[in-house]
């Protein structure tokens, strides 16, 4: 692996790195042991095969002549699975570029169940992802913010007591944290939004096809969903209301597809994508998720080896996957590099923070500390992950813990 770095920095001084760059990383990649599934999971091939027959497809999806059908039939087929995977109605799937733009479509004002008011503004749970933060089509004057447990849960109280005798709002919160994994009370405060006249939006992105869940059970008015952390394709998400919401308006407004709610030519190939990828893992969902926290429960043992290592959230449920660590001195940016040298993928946070060196808005919510949150690591397993892998990143970190902990003089190049 320093071999192919040092001739990438050799390369890109001469060529360009960016051509370079790719060609000398692009061999050694099935080397590599890929920990960042939270960021996003490699394309099924269900997903490929599925995505290459709907590329073959020549007709607009609101066209009436027949390669117009055959378009539109790949998108509903489509729609049904999705549907079925959270018990929700397919005529209530909305498809989107992705899970950013699903949650901006979600958090709107004027949203109302059909007996219900109208909501006026906008609760989020201090973890949120940073789409969700952004706060929507909300002014920043009408949304609040409810802090969370050292444990990384929502504080239940505190939601109560922020609804409580206020006009109705609607609240936001995470199925699952995409840094800790923490599985949030999302039924529990689905309960309070409701006695208190609000809705409940619930950004299920990193929870889908980890853990079973349904729209119902949730007490959820909407969900959002992303086709890419499942094994679908990038830039393709949904939108999943409730039956019985009222008065979404569209981001986007032109030629009335998806039932009016978002305008323009529907990715018939991503989509068709989105489809599959959901079909395989819901098919494999309750395996996937056995084996995967056997994998993540070795890892996590192995990483509590270091002296005074801390896996946060690890006194509440998790997503089977999910491990985000951290040692007292450690540098996250440095540690990722170390991995990166050792052949091993892994984040300091979600993917959306990248390059930021900055500490986690989650571990800051948990009262986590900015001297221990900058050294986090999040650690995120996928269907092909083995034990050998999960082996080998801990050999990598004993190495890597070696130096960077003990004030050693071995610089990273020379430990890897």
């Amino acid at each position: 692996m320093i071999a192919n770095w040092d001739k990438v920095a050799r390369d890109s001084r001469v060529a360009g790195s960016w051509q370079v760059s790719f060609k000398v990383l692009s061999y050694s990649m099935a080397n590599r042991v890929y920990l960042d599934w939270n960021a996003t999971a490699p394309l099924r091939r269900e997903a490929r095969e599925a995505m290459t027959a709907a590329m073959d497809l020549i007709g607009n999806p609101s066209s009436v002549h027949a390669e117009g059908r055959q378009a539109r039939r790949l998108v509903e087929d489509a729609r049904v699975t999705i549907a079925g995977a959270v018990d929700a109605l397919p005529r209530n799937v909305i498809f989107t570029s992705g899970g950013t733009e699903a949650n901006a479509l979600a958090l709107a004002p004027g949203l109302r169940r059909t007996s219900g008011f109208p909501v006026q503004r906008l609760v989020v749970s201090a973890i949120e992802h940073t789409s969700v933060l952004a706060g929507g089509r909300f002014p920043t004057e009408a949304i609040s913010t409810v802090g969370v447990t050292r444990s990384g849960l929502l504080d239940l109280e505190r939601l109560r007591v922020t609804l409580d005798g206020m006009p109705p709002a609607l609240v936001s919160v995470m199925l699952a944290n995409n840094e800790t994994g923490a599985v949030q009370p999302v039924a529990e405060a689905g309960e309070i939004v409701h006695s208190a006249g609000g809705l409940l939006h619930v950004d299920a992105i990193q929870a889908f096809g980890k853990i079973p869940f349904d729209i119902s059970a949730l007490n959820a008015d909407m969900v959002t969903l992303s086709a890419h952390k499942i094994g679908g394709p990038k830039a393709t998400g949904a939108l999943v209301l409730a039956d019985g919401l009222l008065g979404l308006e569209p981001l986007l407004r032109g030629g009335g597809q998806e039932r009016g709610h978002r305008a323009g030519t529907e990715n018939v190939a991503g989509i068709a994508g989105f489809g599959a990828a959901v079909s395989a893992a819901m098919g494999a969902l309750q395996r996937d998720a056995i084996r995967l926290e056997g994998l993540r429960n070795h890892l996590d043992n192995g990483l509590r080896q270091t002296p005074d290592a801390i896996v946060f959230s690890e006194d509440v449920t998790r997503l089977p996957n999910t491990t985000l660590f951290t040692v007292p001195g450690l540098k996250a940016e440095t540690a990722v590099i170390g991995f990166d040298l050792a052949g091993i993928a892994v984040s300091s946070g979600s993917a959306c923070s990248s390059g930021k060196v900055q500490p986690s808005h989650v571990l800051e919510a948990m009262g986590v500390g900015p001297k221990l949150a900058q050294g986090a690591v999040r650690l995120s397993l996928g269907w092909s992950t083995s034990d050998a892998d999960i082996d080998r990143c801990l050999e990598a970190w004993r190495k890597l813990s070696g130096t960077l902990l003990k004030g050693s003089d071995e610089t990273l190049v020379e430990r890897f």
